[in-house]
Formats: structure tokens, C-alpha cells, sequence
């Protein structure tokens, strides 16, 4: 064998090695382009839309190629886009009058009831199955009459949520540093008004960035009523940033907790991102899949 032959063996050897690998590499490239990566499952994972300054299809897509399930505080318009993109809204939006004027005072209901009367039939007829409601404000209200008040209001909506199948979410938010004034910052307040009710289809939806700042305990308060709970959001503490370790929580843990209670509803992430915000939601669901 001479050395032009050795050198042309040689040569081709490598040629193969070489396209083999760009190959295998494309296959695996195509692969991970088309498929969303394979999440534990323990945990179903959404993502708060306001969060993030772009498109909301460009969310989708993004959401979709990590295992992200849902975009959450949707209203009815952009419901068929999260379709497109074979995913649903875990929390829905649309009804209400803002966080300050809620169920907490009687002069709210009528408008309110009218409002949720006829949201809850677009969100049955869109197969959605939570539809998210404010306490409001206290201006001047003490707990025990507040909650009384949302206990009337939210019985006027019962019937109709029980015939959708829609539950109505009372979404727990702090008053210390983000809502002031907010009525239902504490778990036990929406716990109360949630056992007064009396109907499966009034939750609540325990934000861990807010409970955190209110109240701490998240773990033990999350184990001891997971029963009242339909939905969980995420944030730094402080700032409502990442929920990597550059803040006070441990989310792995929590979501550990809140997957052994045998808990199926959704787990989204309402941060803040400081840094590349895909990045950091990419973080955010690894971090949660327990």
C-alpha cells in the first residue's frame, strides 16, 4: 500500500467520521426543535403572559418547546391563539372590575354578578375550568364584614359556576408592599370565606410570592389547605424576580410539598426577569420539575 493510498484511506475515514457526526447532530437537532423536552409530570406547568414584553404567539411557541402546558390571565380573545399552540389557559381572566373593587363590598355585586354571568359560560364553552375573581380593597371595612359581603356576593354566582363546571378563583395577594388595602392578603381570610361559600367551585389562588411576604409558613399553609387551593403562581422574594437562588425560597422544595399533597392543578410563573427572560423561564420549569 503506498503513502497516497494510506492518505486518501485516511482521508475518507475521516470524511465519514465527520458527516456521521453532523448527522447524528442534526437528527438530535430536529429532535429537540420538535419535541418539548420531557418534564417529570409531577407538577403542570403555566406562565403569567404580563410578565413578558413580546408577542403573545412568540410566548407560545416558547412556552410550548419547554413543556409550559398553559399561559395564564387570559381573557376570551386570545384563548384560540393558546389553542393554535395546543395549549389551554389554567387560569383564566376577562371578569371583574379590577383588584380594588371586588367581592368585599356590597355596592360591587350587582355589576360583578353581570360581569361573571357572562364570562362563566364562555370559559365552560371554551373548556376552561378557572376564571379568576378579586376581594378588592378594604377602604374602611374590618375582616369579619368583608368577608361576610364576599360570602353574599359569590353565593349569587354559585349555581351557575356549579352547572359550567367553572370554579371562581379568589386570587390571595399581599398588602404590604405590591396591593395596599387588598382585603384577602391572608390565607385564613380566604380560607374563611372559601369554607362559608360552601361550594367546590370557589378556590383560591395562593400566589407563594405574596403569602411569603404576608404570612411565611408557605409549606405547612400550602399542606394544611391544599384542599382550598386551585392554583399556585411563583416570584422572588424580594422583588418578584427569578426564583433561582438569588432569593429566599426554596422552590424546589415547595413544589416537592405541593406534588405530594396529589395536587393536578397548574404551578405558573408570575416573576419578574431581570436577566434573558427565557433563560430564566427556562430555569423556572426545571426548578419545578420535581
Amino acid at each position: 500500500m503506498n503513502t497516497s493510498t494510506k492518505i486518501s484511506r485516511r482521508s475518507a475515514i475521516t470524511s465519514i467520521a465527520a458527516a456521521a457526526g453532523a448527522l447524528a447532530g442534526a437528527r438530535a437537532g430536529v429532535a429537540q426543535e420538535g419535541a418539548a423536552p420531557k418534564l417529570k409530570g409531577r407538577i403542570h406547568h403555566s406562565v403569567c403572559k404580563w410578565c413578558y414584553k413580546m408577542p403573545l404567539e412568540d410566548l407560545c411557541r416558547e412556552a410550548k418547546a419547554m413543556g409550559i402546558e398553559s399561559i395564564d390571565l387570559m381573557g376570551p380573545k386570545d384563548w384560540p391563539v393558546l389553542k393554535k399552540y395546543g395549549l389551554t389557559c389554567a387560569m383564566a381572566s376577562g371578569a371583574g372590575m379590577g383588584i380594588a373593587e371586588g367581592f368585599n363590598h356590597v355596592e360591587n355585586h350587582d355589576k360583578l354578578v353581570e360581569s361573571f354571568t357572562q364570562i362563566v359560560p364562555q370559559v365552560a364553552d371554551a373548556g376552561l375550568t378557572n376564571l379568576i375573581c378579586m376581594s378588592g380593597n378594604r377602604k374602611g371595612l374590618d375582616d369579619e364584614k368583608g368577608l361576610e359581603n364576599c360570602v353574599v356576593g359569590f353565593k349569587r354566582l354559585m349555581k351557575l359556576a356549579e352547572e359550567k363546571k367553572v370554579t371562581l378563583v379568589m386570587e390571595l395577594l399581599n398588602s404590604k408592599v405590591n396591593h395596599k388595602d387588598y382585603q384577602c392578603d391572608h390565607t385564613a381570610w380566604g380560607v374563611e370565606v372559601v369554607k362559608r361559600v360552601g361550594s367546590e367551585r370557589l378556590k383560591l389562588l395562593y400566589d407563594i410570592y405574596h403569602m411569603q411576604i404576608m404570612e411565611g409558613d408557605v409549606c405547612h399553609t400550602i399542606q394544611d389547605n391544599i384542599q382550598y387551593i386551585a392554583h399556585f403562581h411563583t416570584g422572588g422574594v424580594p422583588g418578584r424576580n427569578e426564583i433561582d437562588d438569588t432569593q429566599e425560597l426554596n422552590y424546589r422544595h415547595i413544589c416537592e410539598v405541593i406534588a405530594a399533597t396529589g395536587f393536578k392543578g397548574f404551578v405558573a410563573q408570575e416573576f419578574l426577569p431581570k436577566r434573558d427572560p427565557m433563560t430564566s423561564l427556562r430555569q423556572a420549569v426545571q426548578i419545578c420539575d420535581v
